[in-house]
């Protein structure tokens, strides 16, 4: 029996990329903590938790790690994304998935690592729909300073 393979190949809608990456970017401005290296701030998400940690500032980007801290079930896997933020175009953009090697913007299909087609929007769509839930049902812990009498 042949494999016969498809000759079409997956072409990625640029502006509805480029949309939902613009979208991502205010959302995350409102869950992010100070833009300071290592700066971290804990989200609890019903049982789950999850750490968004600094990881790097430069002038134009801002590389954001999100890490889940606590397990939700023993079913579900944690993960951690590494997202970059692009300040000079207001795009966000998930660049790394358990830090493994970058996401391409598209992959043959069927591919040894069983990566969909359409792999890199189908990551910045969960970013963008974790970062709704975040904004929408978290609970942030915050960090009360009262050694300097702002409480």
């Amino acid at each position: 029996m042949s494999q016969v393979l498809s000759s079409k190949q997956y072409i990625q809608s640029l502006p509805r990329y480029i949309t939902l990456c613009e979208r991502n970017y205010l959302r995350a401005l409102k869950v992010l903590p100070e833009e300071v290296v290592g700066e971290q701030r804990v989200v609890d998400l019903s049982a789950a938790r999850f750490g968004i940690t600094i990881e790097n500032v430069s002038k134009y980007t801002t590389d954001v790690s999100i890490e889940q801290l606590a397990a939700v079930s023993t079913h579900l896997p944690q993960f951690t994304l590494l997202v970059r933020l692009y300040h000079d175009a207001k795009v966000a953009e998930v660049i790394h998935r358990d830090y493994h090697r970058r996401i391409k913007p598209s992959y043959g299909y069927p591919n040894p690592d069983m990566h969909q087609k359409d792999e890199k929007y189908q990551l910045n769509a969960f970013l963008a729909d974790w970062l709704m839930v975040c904004l929408e049902k978290g609970r942030v812990h915050l960090n009360w300073d009262f050694d300097n009498g702002l409480v």
